[in-house]
């Protein structure tokens, strides 16, 4: 018995997915890069800019602390239990009442739903939605963490290309034409891994276009919150209310472990999902959403964006001045107007994955593009988080990716 469990713990893999019977959908969704590479960073010694991560600074630990003493001494059996499906009530209510503040929309708390991060509301819209075969448009590059959720459901995507204002306005009706896309999934807001924004002009271009037809946007406002000018752009939920199905999350404003985002839907669409999660995990962490509400209440949490805001501009401009003086002719890149991301165009016939490769070397990880393409493409291409490293560790970083991309083009 020993023998035979030691056998399958030392199988590779590759043998392994011959042992068992899988399920078909899994050989065909692929693992998150992100993921694997995060197990080769945390060796402190390697300074990362291949995560997403927030500021860990910016996280109030004190004031977190402070919700969390005052729920278990005020409510905390009630915290501690089962809950329904939909969330904490007074957190959708702070949610809506934010969406009308910061966006003019009215979102009645009925139609948002708690989720275990914005990831969940993306992995519910693909159960409720997406049937093998089904087209889903998706940006070009696209976020990986949509790509692999939704490959679960074996969609066929159809990548739309992005300029700087956002989606190339024929790739997009091209996409939207004829046997038209099921699912538009797009970040307008910081896209990642572009860090572009679309411009108010192409949101109502795209808006336009989509109106009157079955397509359905999934519109991801994970950085919505992160705009350096402290300005929000209408959300395609303005245009485009009863096809449209807005996500959140209070990863990048409050804290990530928290594990706390949402979906807004159109009531029939909000039905399904919240079928689909009860189906999946009953509800989202309840001593979370207490927590986070208790603190939204007691806390000016548009000060502490504010403050995100300005750590994360400050940021943004040390990676591009580094990059300025370190990245030798070739070598191009976005400048984010938010969110956390620069993403790089390399030199043609210089390699994301060597790049990648010869940059851990020298104990800097950086994450290739590859994996934000559906289609292939993307081995020119590297994402830069520029959230997660003060602005000493900025600069030595860049000088040694510099380093390594100028010995990549002799």
């Amino acid at each position: 018995m020993v023998e035979k469990q030691e056998l399958v713990q030392n199988r590779d893999p590759e043998t392994l997915l011959c042992t068992y019977a899988f399920a078909q959908r899994m050989y065909n969704t692929p693992k998150s890069f992100i993921r694997e590479i995060l197990k080769v960073t945390e060796n402190p010694g390697i300074i990362s800019f291949a995560g997403g991560l927030p500021n860990p600074d910016l996280i109030d630990v004190g004031g977190i602390a402070q919700a969390a003493v005052a729920v278990f001494r005020e409510d905390g059996r009630t915290a501690l239990q089962y809950s329904t499906t939909e969330g904490y009530l007074p957190l959708r209510r702070f949610i809506a009442d934010r969406y009308k503040k910061r966006l003019g929309l009215d979102i009645p708390p009925d139609e948002i739903l708690i989720t275990n991060g914005s990831q969940q509301c993306l992995d519910l819209v693909g159960k409720i939605l997406i049937d093998r075969g089904d087209r889903v448009a998706i940006e070009r590059p696209g976020y990986l963490g949509a790509i692999q959720v939704f490959s679960l459901y074996e969609p066929v995507f159809v990548p739309v290309e992005l300029n700087s204002e956002g989606p190339d306005l024929a790739a997009f009706e091209a996409a939207m034409a004829g046997n038209a896309a099921k699912i538009f999934y797009c970040i307008p807001n910081s896209q990642n891994p572009s860090g572009i924004t679309y411009s108010a002009e192409r949101r109502k271009e795209c808006a336009d276009i989509l109106a009157g037809t079955r397509t359905l946007v999934v519109e991801d406002d994970a950085y919505g919150e992160l705009q350096f000018s402290g300005r929000s752009l209408p959300p395609f939920k303005k245009y485009l209310p009863d096809q449209t199905i807005l996500t959140g999350s209070f990863s990048k404003i409050f804290a990530p472990g928290m594990r706390l985002g949402w979906v807004c839907a159109p009531p029939a669409i909000m039905d399904q999902l919240v079928v689909a999660k009860q189906a999946s995990d009953l509800h989202s962490n309840y001593l979370s959403q207490r927590i986070a509400s208790r603190y939204l209440a007691d806390n000016d949490i548009d000060a502490h964006i504010r403050k995100i805001q300005v750590t994360y501009k400050e940021q943004r401009d040390h990676m591009i001045a580094a990059m300025q003086q370190e990245m030798p002719d070739g070598v191009s890149w976005t400048n984010p107007h938010g969110g956390m991301f620069v993403w790089v165009t390399l030199p043609a016939g210089c390699s994301s994955m060597e790049v990648f490769s010869d940059a851990l070397k020298e104990k800097v990880a950086v994450l290739p593009g590859i994996p934000f393409y559906v289609d292939g493409g993307g081995t020119d291409t590297l994402r830069l988080n520029f959230s997660n490293s003060n602005a000493d560790r900025i600069a030595e970083g860049i000088h040694r990716l510099g380093q390594v991309i100028r010995s990549r083009i002799r």
